[in-house]
């Protein structure tokens, strides 16, 4: 006689609720920035092929990433890509850079985040970096994209008012899809536009597909694109990623992650992808009481979220074909809905401090306007001005 052992329902309980917090974490996640992916690779040079290419790599590696850190660990460890490394990337089109130079600058961009976990002084050097002067350099990366849903709803009100609409009644009622649901408004405008349009042969190219690029590495590519992108991406991802998982009382594995998510960057960047990081607002969804009550249990959250994740990326030329047969200016206002409270946070941060307040006002300045010099991209500039400033004035009155 055969017995079949069934699972408790307080077992079943605490196996799915990680699970669901898990599939609440890939939508969130996915669905509140492709759109500022999809704009900044288009900015420095992909075509429609090498943005979705870039957008389906950067899904697949991030996830595989906290799949196999979560597992391994046993903690609710979140990866994504780079959103302000994204919207940098906006800012970075003046700088006339080919796109097998930003690719370069990409694999570049990896490297430097696998050796902040492999060499310890990096990491010493990231962090002496004034958090107020990152955060202004950020703040003045996103104002630029942050700005086009106001300046499209000018040019295409009867488009980008309708996802406006949406957003702010979500934010009323329910603040976390806010922007999922004003990014789901504006790929369905995008698909009433589209219409017939679509030919018998084109579903070939709703297909997901890896596009290799061969790299071309330059000074202008690495001071334009790789120092800022890392700069942005370690302060305001990696590091509040290992904040927020700190106050839910879990370690990070700096060493661990870093060398993944840098190796992961740089395979990524072959392919198109920009960066990967730690999620940082995301990494709550899994990491917190919404994956449920045994704390032990959490990284199931992580290690599912990884898995929906690569089902979302699926779905990634689909996605990028309805994205190019929007209006212009939709997909960029979608965008700059996503990353509003973004800059919020970060211009609070960088103008806390009075006695940092000009050099952060500086920096602020100098990349929201877009300055190239010597073919070197504003966030750089940013940057140096912001420390120059800092060490030089501020540093001596203090």
């Amino acid at each position: 006689m055969t017995h079949t052992v069934q699972q408790s329902p307080a077992r079943r309980s605490s196996t799915m609720q990680p699970i669901m917090a898990g599939l609440v974490t890939a939508l969130v996640g996915y669905t509140s920035s492709f759109a500022v992916v999809l704009t900044g690779l288009k900015a420095v040079g992909a075509t429609d092929a090498q943005a979705a290419s870039g957008l389906f790599a950067l899904t697949i590696t991030f996830a595989i990433c906290a799949i196999g850190l979560a597992w391994f660990t046993k903690r609710p460890i979140t990866t994504a890509w780079s959103t302000p490394g994204a919207a940098l990337l906006v800012g970075a089109a003046g700088l006339n850079l080919g796109w097998n130079e930003a690719v370069g600058a990409f694999i570049m961009t990896g490297v430097l985040i696998a050796a902040t976990g492999a060499i310890p002084w990096l990491g010493r050097l990231l962090a002496s970096i004034p958090v107020p002067l990152a955060q202004a350099m950020l703040a003045g990366v996103l104002l630029k994209l942050c700005l086009a849903p106001f300046v499209a709803l000018s040019d295409i009100p009867l488009y980008v008012a309708p996802v406006i609409l949406v957003w702010l009644v979500f934010l009323r009622f329910s603040p976390r899809w806010a922007v999922p649901a004003a990014m789901a408004t504006a790929l369905a405008l995008a698909g009433i536009t589209m219409g017939q349009a679509s030919e018998s042969g084109a579903m070939g190219e709703l297909l997901p597909s890896l596009v290799f690029t061969a790299p071309a590495f330059s000074i202008e590519a690495f001071t334009g694109i790789t120092l800022p992108l890392f700069v942005v991406t370690m302060a305001s991802q990696n590091v509040p990623g290992v904040a927020v998982l700190a106050s839910f009382d879990y370690e990070t594995p700096w060493r661990a992650s870093m060398l993944s998510t840098g190796i992961g960057t740089s395979i990524a960047g072959i392919f198109g992808g920009h960066a990967i990081n730690l999620a940082a607002i995301s990494a709550a969804l899994a990491a917190g009481e919404e994956a449920g009550e045994d704390r032990s249990r959490r990284w199931i959250a992580a290690v599912s979220s990884g898995g929906f994740y690569i089902l979302l990326g699926l779905a990634s030329a689909a996605i990028t074909a309805l994205a190019s047969a929007s209006p212009a200016g939709l997909l960029e206002a979608a965008a700059g809905l996503a990353l509003l409270g973004t800059l919020g946070t970060a211009a609070s941060s960088a103008l806390a401090d009075p006695s940092s307040r000009m050099s952060s006002l500086v920096a602020f300045l100098i990349a929201g306007s877009g300055l190239s010099f010597a073919g070197i991209g504003g966030a750089f500039w940013a940057l140096l001005a912001g420390l120059a400033l800092r060490f030089l004035i501020e540093r001596k009155r203090g």
